[in-house]
């Protein structure tokens, strides 16, 4: 039978963490009842620097969920940020499973699927994506943004393996999968990009995506922004070529605008010099100057992590390892 991980990624959800424990485990023992997965299977929380007692309560979970599995804590030394924390229990149940089943501690994911991933992997695929059926309980904001961001990353990326839309962090991974993963050697982490280049067969899985069980979204407007942002310039080179594209095409209306001056100076009795026309010009191609430099910086920048080489994230303790 196979062995599955569960990998919970976790900051500040003392709200909620003894439910999605409760919950998790329940899934866990009929899952071993049906002889679906092994005993040998287990659940996996990464606690990421969080600052309340969420590691607190983590630590006070039984070494055993009652039906032989272990449930098991990684705690890192600081908050590293969602992405890395999900890298981290990738990377920890690489060598320990047989699958790898990641979902956020709010369990507003189905975990009613978590059979149908099993399935899918068992027809052979490597991948399976849970993907949302419907963002009808999402605010019209949200769903035009999101909308936003999946068609501007997708047209940005010159991959032919594109990603996954309305799809979070909600997948199974076979092990091969996590293996090659463990090869990107990247400091700008974007799995959700990521993973789809890997290749594999894979699966798409729809479901109804529920209300939050308590506390707060860990991902208001700001970080929603920044990363997407991140995705954005981590996953695609293009926003670097339409600068040089948006370039060309100022320079094109540069030489036409020269010409219409030369026109106007040689052929017309209006040339009379006017402030406002070169204030506008001056103004309007300094802040495109100003725009590409800011985007060339931010890839500068992601150079400069990339040559530091330093840890996607520090691991401060196990437990039950």
């Amino acid at each position: 039978m196979l062995t599955l991980s569960i990998v919970v990624p976790c900051f500040n959800e003392e709200q909620v963490i003894k439910e999605t424990n409760k919950i998790l485990q329940k899934k866990m023992l009929e899952l071993i009842a049906e002889g679906k997965i092994s005993k040998e299977s287990f659940i996996l929380y990464v606690d990421d620097g969080s600052t309340d007692r969420t590691f607190e309560i983590l630590r006070s979970f039984s070494d055993s969920g009652g039906g032989g599995y272990k449930t098991s804590v990684l705690k890192l030394s600081r908050n590293f940020g969602h992405q890395n924390a999900l890298l981290a229990g990738y990377e920890y149940v690489c060598d320990r499973c047989d699958c790898v089943i990641s979902i956020d501690c709010d369990l507003q994911d189905d975990i009613s699927v978590f059979s149908v991933f099993l399935e899918r992997f068992n027809e052979g695929f490597e991948i399976v994506y849970g993907v949302r059926e419907k963002r009808d309980k999402d605010s019209f904001f949200k769903k035009g943004t999101a909308f936003l961001f999946y068609k501007t990353i997708n047209f940005l990326t010159s991959e032919k393996r594109k990603m996954i839309e309305n799809h979070a962090d909600y997948r199974l991974l076979g092990n091969r999968v996590l293996r090659e993963l463990k090869k990107f050697n990247e400091r700008n982490i974007f799995l959700r990009g990521m993973i789809p280049l890997l290749g594999f067969k894979h699966s798409i899985v729809y479901y109804q995506r529920g209300e939050r069980f308590a506390g707060e979204t860990k991902y208001p407007l700001k970080k929603m922004i920044s990363f997407a942002w991140e995705g954005i310039t981590s996953f695609s080179i293009q926003p670097l070529r339409l600068i040089g594209l948006v370039g060309l095409l100022f320079l094109f209306l540069s030489i036409f605008l020269c010409l219409y001056v030369l026109y106007i100076f040689f052929f017309t009795e209006s040339s009379i010099p006017g402030w406002a026309s070169i204030t506008i010009l001056i103004s309007f191609f300094g802040g495109i100057q100003t725009f590409a430099i800011g985007i060339v910086g931010e890839y500068v920048g992601k150079i400069y992590k990339e040559v530091k080489r330093r840890p996607n994230y520090i691991i401060e303790e196990f437990i039950n390892e």
